[in-house]
């Protein structure tokens, strides 16, 4: 029975227990072993000539491989009301553009390769052809990585929209048959897509011309298998960790297989996961619970809007039209998806993995040149809170809103320095470097003055020069040095961080529990803010995936998150009596929100 309250939809049929098992049973996959994947890999070793690519590409993208590039759905940046094609850069799998293109990760790059030929190896190639294989698939990825734009170009907005005319696409790589591709994959008619990128198509024509078929071939099977992991033999599976989980991340022992099986559930039936999640983890008074700390927290945002010394009343009169059209989703969507004609079959999980990213790559196309369902979801109700500027939405799953993040039970002052925080931090989104382009409707369109874009460019600078010089991994001397937090990479999580917290704190100053006594342990309300706040950002992390996240992570460590941000807040100092001029206490604040 559905908690009271929630949407009466009709009765999802798939059974994500049957998938789930069907991950688990890892005696089945042995059994099995490479079976399911050869016809798939006896179509690649088919191919005649390069026009043929763009077939199979399209057939790779439905059972879930991540070939070439992405192409999907997303809201019109020029009219967010209605769903357009998209086109993005992919298909290299290491984490980011640079392991391949500078000497930082040339060890890095040496180790992959190796990772590749034993890869190739159990498909059935001797030593010389895995070698071959090997370096072909490195080629490509390295000419796709080059001609890809970097984490840091990419925060900008308006360097990853370009509408153009399907005409003036295909232009971009005529030698890949677009005609063929979008047919296979099934899009519906178009005339016009957003280009996230229209350098990486112009690079992928050059690989296009420049490398042989065998080349593609061999790159074609190694992108099969590691989309498909999941029902892979253990031989690859182990390899897959010894590269990416322990190598790159200093991992050392891989997650057991039920975790790895629940996230694999979560990616491929989410809809389905999340209503069996959300009966048994979130109530409705939670609900109501969260929602009014929404609106307090985006009160103390109106009113520091209001207040800003910096801005002009022109921008500011836009400003509040957007914050009080940020919708609050919380907990769960009012739909869920209907997976009714998708079939799970217990024990194949080949072919429930294909069956199920085939649906989703349907259903994700198929919404092209329709109105954006403003109800539906990016992320599934067991995960995370995030801010969508197309939509200007504040989404917050029930996975999120569980201890120690969120608790009925807790006073205010732990649940108004953790979730509320995180509110706040959403809600700064729609107003970070990146968020303040879209308007209030979600149309990129950049509505403040030219003297308001200054400032708030000077304050964010503020933010970057503090967070670069933090130091994410210590060196170890020599050739070891220290790895710094990238302040641009990070700028708008940290952006994001700081204003979330003062907007929260300021919230808290108003709600009942910021008058209560100190607790047994003689820490006042205020002092258990904060450390209600510090507390929402522990973690461990290996050195290994310390360095990778310094690179690739837009997030600052955790360390950063609290006392990057701590020390910016005045209150935080009035709680713990810190003396200007010390370590948490600098003479400059760095603040924009």
């Amino acid at each position: 029975m559905l908690p009271q309250g929630r949407a009466q939809t009709p009765k999802i049929v798939v059974s994500s227990g049957d998938f789930y098992a069907s991950c688990l049973d890892e005696a089945t996959i042995e059994t099995k072993g490479l079976k399911p994947f050869e016809p798939e890999l006896e179509r690649i070793a088919a191919l005649k000539d390069q026009r043929e690519l763009a077939s199979e590409i399209a057939r790779l993208h439905l059972i879930g491989a991540a070939a070439m590039f992405y192409f999907s759905s997303t809201p019109d940046y020029t009219d967010a009301a209605m769903m357009i094609a998209e086109a993005y850069q992919d298909g290299f799998a290491l984490p980011d553009r640079d392991y391949y293109l500078t000497d930082d990760y040339k060890s890095e790059r040496a180790e992959y390769r190796h990772h590749l030929e034993r890869i190739f190896r159990p498909l059935g190639d001797d030593t010389k052809k895995a070698k071959a294989a090997a370096d072909a698939t490195l080629r490509i990825e390295t000419a796709l990585a080059k001609a890809a734009m970097s984490l840091v170009d990419r925060r900008e907005p308006k360097n990853i929209h370009h509408k153009t005319t399907l005409a003036e696409f295909v232009k971009l790589a005529p030698s890949f048959d677009w005609t063929t591709y979008l047919g296979e994959i099934g899009t519906p008619p178009f005339v016009s897509l957003d280009v996230a990128d229209p350098g990486f198509f112009k690079g992928l024509e050059a690989s296009l011309k420049s490398f042989l078929l065998d080349d593609w071939k061999a790159y074609l099977r190694w992108t099969f298998i590691d989309g498909l992991l999941s029902a892979a033999p253990k031989a690859f599976v182990d390899e897959d960790f010894a590269f990416f989980g322990k190598r790159l991340n200093g991992q050392e022992q891989i997650e057991p297989r039920w975790k790895r099986c629940i996230d694999a559930t979560d990616d491929q039936l989410g809809d389905a996961l999340s209503e069996a999640y959300v009966q048994h983890a979130f109530s409705p008074e939670a609900k109501e619970r969260v929602l009014k700390m929404m609106r307090e927290v985006a009160k103390a945002f109106e009113t520091d809007i209001k207040l800003l010394t910096w801005m002009s009343d022109e921008t500011k009169a836009r400003a509040l039209e957007k914050l009080a059209k940020v919708g609050f989703k919380v907990g769960y969507p009012e739909e869920w998806l209907d997976y009714s004609k998708l079939e799970i079959a217990r024990g194949d999980v080949f072919g429930n993995l294909t069956r199920a990213s085939g649906f989703d790559v349907r259903d994700n196309l198929a919404k092209i040149g329709k109105p954006v369902d403003r109800d539906e979801w990016g992320m599934t109700a067991p995960t995370n809170s995030y801010y969508d500027e197309q939509l200007n939405a504040i989404y917050f799953p029930a996975g999120v809103l569980q201890p120690p993040n969120f608790d009925m039970a807790a006073d205010d002052a732990a649940n108004y320095g953790n979730l509320a925080s995180l509110i706040g931090h959403e809600l700064t989104h729609g107003f970070d470097d990146e968020g303040r382009h879209y308007e209030a409707q979600g149309n990129l369109k950049d509505l403040w003055t030219k003297e308001d874009a200054a400032s708030f460019d000077a304050r964010a600078a503020g933010l970057g020069r503090e967070y670069n010089v933090f130091v994410a991994v210590q060196g170890r001397g020599g050739r070891s040095k220290d790895v710094h937090v990238n302040g641009e990479l990070t700028l708008g999580e940290n952006t994001a961080d700081n204003g979330g917290a003062r907007l929260s704190y300021e919230a808290f100053r108003t709600a009942s529990g910021a008058n209560a006594g100190s607790d047994a342990h003689g820490f006042t309300p205020a002092q258990r803010f904060f450390l209600s706040y510090a507390q929402g950002w522990c973690e461990n992390h290996t050195e290994e995936s310390a360095r990778e996240d310094a690179k690739t992570n837009p997030h600052a460590p955790g360390k950063y998150r609290v006392n990057g941000v701590l020390a910016n807040l005045e209150g935080f100092r009035k709680a713990f009596v810190c003396k200007t001029g010390t370590p948490m206490a600098p003479d400059e604040i760095n603040r924009v929100w």
